[in-house]
């Protein structure tokens, strides 16, 4: 509940610093750039090096890769087809791509399954979600930022992204199976704990609820995809194609139906991908997710 209340005090309070004349009017660039170079790479390095590699990955991992894939075919196909320019087509791939999983994921998984169900919940964030929006999300942000950059551009992106250079170097420990030491591990997890309260107040700043956008449309789309489609999808090919019924298979179909991740949101922004629709999709789609995931637990429940 700590969690949940932390999540729209700070999405309030960035909207309330927006009437203050003292705070720069871009002062949310400076917090996704601390965001982007200091806490996201802290958090890699404190989860990444614990993941057990085994196949009780393979369903929760499932949610982020196949996801964001779902998320690419579907935004691109029809941004093509409607003749949408680039930087809306990679807003809606990388934000309805990438779930939420932990900050609003673990507290509501904890609380609807217990310790069991949010071991599952660590499995679809870290390796999944966090890497996705490493890897692929940076990728996809390269590719319509700019609309078709070279290979070259693209890989340097990749390679210079403060997010991924940590990820790397974690991965590396993991194989090798070190860690750092208690002291290390525990200034990473304090930096890496101010992604969520941080990133919130900055998608605040920008968040502004024109009824008059144009954005609203391609809002309705983005959510409607992120919390009916996406998890509509995973329950029909985890439940009926693969006849799944377990803990993990519940607890995984739950999380694909959170809403945007705010670091997905932020990543967008930072690229230049339509920052107003990224922060709406974020702030408009938490408080409305906890709507449809009731829904969604009645489902899983019933069936």
């Amino acid at each position: 509940m700590d969690n949940i209340l932390l999540v729209f005090l700070c999405l309030i309070m960035g909207l309330g610093m927006q009437r203050i004349a003292a705070f720069p009017k871009n002062g949310h660039l400076a917090l996704n750039q601390f965001i982007i170079y200091i806490a996201l790479p802290a958090l890699a390095l404190y989860y990444i090096p614990k993941v057990s590699i085994s196949t009780d990955l393979l369903y929760p991992l499932g949610i982020a890769w196949i996801g964001f894939l779902l998320s690419f075919v579907f935004f691109y196909v029809i941004g093509k087809r409607l003749g949408w320019p680039n930087r809306l087509i990679g807003c809606l791939v990388i934000t309805a791509g990438l779930g939420n999983t932990s900050f609003v994921g673990f507290p509501i998984i904890q609380a609807l399954y217990g310790e069991e169900g949010l071991k599952t919940a660590i499995i679809v964030d870290q390796p999944g979600s966090f890497v996705v929006m490493a890897t692929l999300g940076i990728i996809t942000a390269g590719i319509f930022a700019k609309g078709e950059p070279s290979r070259n551009e693209i890989l340097k992106k990749i390679l210079l992204f403060p997010p991924f250079i940590a990820f790397v170097i974690a991965c590396i420990m993991n194989v090798m199976q070190v860690d750092f030491n208690e002291h290390f591990e525990t200034v990473f997890q304090k930096l890496g704990a101010t992604v969520t309260p941080v990133a919130l107040v900055a998608v605040g700043l920008q968040l502004k609820i024109d009824k008059r956008s144009q954005h609203w449309k391609f809002l309705r789309l983005g959510l409607l995809f992120k919390l009916f489609i996406t998890p509509l999808f995973f329950f029909l090919l985890y439940k009926i194609v693969f006849h799944g019924n377990s803990l993990p298979v519940n607890v995984s179909i739950m999380e694909s139906a959170m809403a945007p991740m705010i670091t997905g949101a932020i990543l967008a922004s930072n690229y230049g991908l339509k920052p107003k629709l990224s922060s709406m999709m974020v702030g408009i789609g938490i408080p409305l997710s906890f709507i449809t995931l009731a829904f969604w637990y009645f489902i899983l429940n019933t069936f």
